[in-house]
């Protein structure tokens, strides 16, 4: 019978805080994070907080050698991926999961491509409104992990234990039947209320109380339907105004999307995740993608004005 008990998180933004510090407070559970020495040093001396809490989080270098993971969590920036494929490497055996947090439709295949698609679980995020400072996470609304194989007529092993370690840390999830409907639609809504947020610098209130923005980004996110669609992915202009009738009204007015964080921190964005991937498929399906192709190039000027 398949367990989870030991769990190696990289990646310590918002989201890999939030969640590792649920699931840290299992107290059979052995939670690590992998980081290199350098933050390993810093972290121990400075900590990591999470509601003003600091975490007593247990941190392991990716050169040393533990117990192999049960489940890796991967809640790196896309830019940070590759290192992490590497980086984990001592902590994968023979029947390690590893699940991806990051936004975005790709990173999961390039995981599989080193580690092979039996150990990749698909997984998102959604409804989470947390937000990062330096080393503080601000959190309300843990929101939800959706996760499973692209299609889950049938619930494994693997899946129900990691269902049953999710609720023991009381972190909300369920295990979708269409999980590639699911990745698509958290990608539209990235693609809209993400890239909006950073060219527009509005929080989540602004997008509850502005019919402009809203517009802005509902035009992003019909570019992806259009896409999804061409490639008999079963996401529909109706699921925009599902979003923006249930999920966008119970975020926080304050909180702010992970793009606008980086922004505002003069950070580097997952913009090649969002509307470079757009123009891309766009171009190889032959479709316009017009909004996308705006917001890309809105993003990258103000990436420029950052010190390299």
């Amino acid at each position: 019978m398949t367990t989870i008990k030991n769990i190696t998180i990289i990646g310590l933004g918002a989201i890999g805080s939030v969640y590792g510090n649920l699931l840290q407070r299992v107290s059979d559970l052995n939670v690590r994070v992998l980081v290199d020495s350098d933050r390993k040093s810093r972290y121990e001396s400075e900590g990591i907080f999470v509601n003003e809490e600091r975490i007593p989080f247990a941190y392991i270098t990716p050169n040393e050698k533990t117990v192999e993971a049960d489940l890796i969590i991967i809640a790196v920036k896309y830019s940070q991926l590759p290192r992490a494929i590497e980086d984990i490497r001592n902590q994968v055996g023979d029947n390690t999961i590893i699940m991806s947090l990051l936004n975005g439709i790709t990173s999961e295949e390039e995981i599989a491509e080193v580690y092979g698609d039996d150990k990749i679980v698909y997984a998102i995020s959604n409804g989470i409104d947390a937000t990062r400072e330096g080393t503080s996470v601000f959190c309300s609304n843990p929101g939800k992990i959706s996760f499973g194989k692209k299609r889950n007529e049938t619930i494994s092993e693997k899946l129900i234990a990691i269902k049953e370690c999710f609720d023991r840390a009381q972190i909300p999830n369920d295990i979708p039947a269409d999980m590639e409907h699911v990745l698509w639609y958290k990608f539209m809504i990235n693609v809209g209320i993400n890239q909006t947020s950073a060219v527009t610098k509005a929080n989540y209130g602004v997008f509850q109380k502005v019919p402009y923005a809203r517009e802005l980004a509902k035009a992003a996110m019909m570019e992806v339907v259009q896409l999804a669609q061409l490639q008999n992915i079963a996401l529909k202009e109706m699921d925009i105004d599902v979003f923006f009738d249930t999920i966008i009204s119970s975020l926080s007015e304050e909180g702010k999307p992970s793009m606008l964080q980086d922004i505002e921190a003069e950070r580097f964005t997952e913009v090649a995740m969002f509307s470079e991937k757009m123009i891309e498929l766009g171009q190889r399906f032959n479709i316009e993608t017009p909004v996308n192709q705006i917001l890309f190039q809105t993003i990258k000027t103000l990436e420029s004005r950052f010190n390299y």
